[in-house]
């Protein structure tokens, strides 16, 4: 009896729990309504740099564990760039390498390290070790900006001279066109390529054009020397995402160059897309839990309070109230645009959905009894198949129809995903034609087949967030076995 009565009481509560959830659905949609904008001005428009005045001093940083089948590729293509050679300086560190990456990177010129530390295995570590060094072997500010590269990229050969002209613009950090060298070679590796285009489409082109952040993703990035003038601090499973968080929290600009092309390997087996989006997903949250806090709290005071380690890097605001005005509004709004970025959004919603529309919807039918159709909810693809079945059902109160209705109601979930996953398609078929000129010649047939299985890498980062948050992740090296060069892509362009 006392547990009925629980029960109904829960059960009673469900119109109010719809009203509650209605209106968070308002509110999330109105704290992301922004981003419409962001979608209309990169379909259009990227910001254009022009020509720099003054050639500067860079180091060219790699960590490369086991990498054998691909540095050497990777420094050839820097050592083809229309830049002067006297320039840049190339950094290898050879991280727990058990072959031959370190004698390669030496043999092409680059200025290697050697790293063992089992213990402490991920890229942040290798490039913690690489800036000590290099702060000991040359200083730190020998250098005005540091690159930082996977070792399976390559370079299009104006790169640094298109960085440069960015860099000379006065941004601090940049990142660039990310293409992909093994795009056709299956559909998992086209859904990362996509994934990258889309990435500059509707994030980076637009943030830069309106002066904001942009997040930096893991390689082909550029960076005042100020920002790693007390070391490299990022040693989580996705550094990039810290970074990222830290820099706009300190105030920090990242731009983007889309002149700017650089190529790398996607994984194409699905175990190691997976192993690999479990540690995006695990970072992803260890960012929003260590950063988000300020990132909050940026909103609101600008840059009044910032982690220990930027506080004697604060940019300083010169210029009229106006334009410390104007820096003020866009601090502020980079903060949160990037607190939006780092929220598990997709786990806030799956746990609003699970409490409102299966426990006490569950606990409502089970007072009240049911009428369900077979194929229920309310986007387009619900209602075509309720068109073609529109099979209902009658359901007595009780225990079996508080179980039935909670089975439809992730059924109705199932149902609403593949619809999702259908209108996504349009995605991919939007990216192949705007970006028709830098992606690898294709079939119609292979294009036809990455546009169908384009949804997947959407529906692999939700899935892989969900579990990350009750796993423990450790950091594995992706293997890169693609012999592909930049005279190879530049030859089939």
């Amino acid at each position: 009896m006392v547990m009925q009565a629980i029960i109904k009481a829960i059960g009673e509560y469900y119109p109010r729990a719809v009203e509650l959830n209605e209106l968070f659905s308002y509110v999330l949609g109105l704290l992301l309504a922004y981003k419409f904008i962001y979608y209309l001005l990169g379909m259009f428009f990227t910001r254009e740099f022009k020509p720099a005045k003054q050639k500067h001093k860079y180091g060219i940083c790699i960590a490369a564990r086991n990498e054998e089948n691909v540095i050497g590729n990777l420094i050839d293509s820097i050592n083809k760039q229309d830049y002067p050679k006297d320039l840049f300086k190339i950094f290898v560190v050879a991280d727990n390498c058990t072959d031959n990456t370190y004698k390669i990177a030496k043999e092409k010129g680059a200025v290697c390290y050697k790293r063992f530390d089992p213990d402490h295995r991920t890229k942040g570590f290798a490039l913690k070790y690489l800036f000590e060094q290099i702060e000991k072997d040359y200083k730190i500010d020998s250098f005005e900006g540091y690159f930082i590269f996977d070792a399976d990229n390559l370079l299009k050969e104006d790169y640094i001279s298109r960085m440069n002209d960015a860099f000379d613009s006065g941004e601090k950090i940049i990142t660039s066109f990310r293409n992909t060298k093994n795009f056709d070679e299956n559909w998992i590796a086209s859904t990362y390529a996509l994934h990258w285009i889309r990435s500059a489409r509707t994030n980076h082109r637009a943030r830069s054009i309106l002066r904001l952040a942009t997040n930096i993703q893991g390689t082909g990035f550029l960076f005042s020397n100020e920002i790693v003038r007390h070391g490299w601090k990022y040693t989580s499973l996705t550094e990039d995402r810290a970074l990222t968080a830290d820099c706009v929290a300190a105030g920090y600009r990242i731009s983007y160059q889309d002149k700017a092309e650089f190529f790398d390997e996607q994984p194409v087996s699905l175990r190691i897309a997976l192993r690999q989006r479990l540690r995006w997903s695990k970072g992803h949250l260890q960012a929003f839990a260590e950063s988000g806090p300020y990132l909050f709290i940026n909103i609101f005071f600008g840059k009044l309070i910032l982690k220990k380690d930027w506080r004697d890097r604060r940019q300083k605001q010169e210029g009229n109230i106006i334009l410390k005005i104007i820096e003020s509004v866009r601090h502020r709004f980079a903060s949160f645009d990037t607190l939006m970025q780092l929220t598990p959004i997709a786990f806030v919603n799956l746990v609003r959905w699970f409490i409102v529309f299966v426990a006490v919807y569950g606990c409502k039918v089970y007072v009240i009894g049911a009428n369900k159709y077979l194929f229920g909810g309310g986007n387009d693809f619900a209602v075509w198949l309720r068109g073609q079945c529109d099979i209902k059902w009658h359901f007595s109160p009780g225990l079996k129809t508080m179980l039935i209705c909670m089975a439809l109601a992730v059924f109705y979930r199932l149902i609403f995903r593949i619809g999702t996953y259908i209108e996504n398609i349009s995605t991919a078929v939007y990216l192949f034609l705007v970006e028709y000129g830098r992606i690898k010649k294709m079939s119609i047939f292979k294009m036809a087949l990455y546009c169908l299985t384009w949804p997947v890498f959407d529906i692999i980062g939700r899935w892989t967030m969900y579990i990350a948050l009750f796993t423990k992740v450790t950091w594995k090296p992706i293997p890169h076995t693609s012999k592909v060069t930049i005279d190879d892509l530049r030859g089939k362009e």
